[in-house]
């Protein structure tokens, strides 16, 4: 597969993808290599990934723990203090190797450290490949409150391996097609009508699809870099998405849900919603509303918890000015950003997804 070409960095494939990585190593003579990873990371992707770093440079491997509840400030500082008992300089570089936890939190701890080192980011799951590693969007969660605190800084180059995703459970592979869903709904109907049917899907299949979904979110990053305009549409689904999200990591009674589960909730929302507004028709909502059931199954969800998640909503990243801005999809494949939605608007779309 090609490279894309983003804003100051490459996104390289598979087959590719190790030369071009060995290459630009060479070319910035680093004085260290450290490889950030979990502990699934560490067990399933570095004997793959370690044969192909062909280089002299020293290397250390720093292990995290796995899931959302570590993507904290404790764990940064976690990071800092290593790279700093490791002898990491201006001059080392952080190479993020698994899910979009590892990613996030690892290209936040680069950007950061010595006021910034350098990063590269090797997505492990189809979460990470399709959304978390790309556009330089790096943060961490602030309690339950998600990437409330982060900064805009692009890596040096994102290697995508799809060779990884055959270790990943089914659970993480539907996280992952939620966001490929999104793509389609926000810029491309003749993409999300191609998801319709994953029946036949085979790995040069999923491949190609990646490839598309990659150059998707590339697309609309390079036209707003910093999120003032266009780049919000990516956050279809995640207003409503990230409450839910936050709301079930708090819970004691609640299972936590992967990024991609909670997601494709909001989506279904957000769908409502935007039928609401008359920015889709209803044969558009049930057939979005359908789509995402059939994969992803409905989240029990109680009418007690409706109010928690909205006061969730106050949080939410694009709020201007204490209101709460919500990208609504204006047909399938276009969007409308920076939409003021009603209380009751939102609780008839929690009405709607429960019937």
């Amino acid at each position: 597969m090609t490279l894309i070409s983003a804003t100051d960095y490459s996104i390289v494939f598979n087959e590719e993808a190790y030369s071009e990585l060995n290459v630009l190593l060479e070319k910035k003579n680093y004085s260290m290599i450290f490889i950030l990873v979990d502990e699934n990371s560490n067990q399933n992707c570095l004997p793959t990934f370690l044969p192909n770093l062909a280089t002299e440079i020293p290397f250390e491997i720093i292990e995290l723990e796995s899931g959302e509840i570590n993507k904290n400030i404790q764990t940064c500082t976690e990071v800092w203090s290593v790279l700093t008992e490791l002898g990491a300089d201006r001059k080392s570089v952080l190479l993020n190797l698994g899910g979009g936890v590892i990613t996030d939190l690892g290209g936040f701890v680069a950007s950061t450290f010595k006021r910034g080192i350098d990063f590269i980011n090797i997505p492990t799951t189809l979460l990470g490949m399709v959304d978390a590693s790309v556009g330089g969007k790096n943060g961490v969660d602030l309690g339950t409150l998600k990437n409330q605190v982060g900064t805009i800084t692009n890596p040096e180059m994102v290697v995508i391996d799809t060779r990884f995703l055959e270790t990943l459970p089914q659970n993480q592979m539907r996280s992952g097609l939620a966001e490929m869903f999104k793509h389609g709904l926000i810029f491309d109907k003749t993409y999300w009508n191609r998801l319709q049917d994953l029946s036949q899907l085979d790995t040069t299949h999923l491949d190609v699809l990646i490839h598309e979904a990659i150059a998707i979110k590339n697309t609309i990053v390079q036209q707003d870099p910093t999120e003032n305009g266009i780049r919000k549409a990516l956050n279809f689904g995640h207003t409503l998405g990230h409450a839910i999200e936050s709301y079930f990591l708090e819970s004691e009674d609640k299972t936590t849900l992967l990024h991609g589960e909670a997601i494709a909730v909001g989506m279904v929302l957000e769908s409502y919603i935007s039928l609401e507004n008359k920015l889709i028709t209803s044969e558009e909502y049930f057939q979005i509303k359908k789509a995402l059931l059939s994969i992803f199954g409905t989240i029990e969800i109680h009418e007690n918890d409706l109010t928690p998640i909205c006061d969730l909503l106050i949080h939410d990243k694009k709020n201007e000015y204490g209101k709460v801005q919500f990208a609504l999809l204006d047909g399938i494949g276009a969007i409308k950003i920076n939409q003021e939605v009603s209380s009751d608007s939102i609780r008839n779309a929690f009405a709607d997804y429960k019937s």
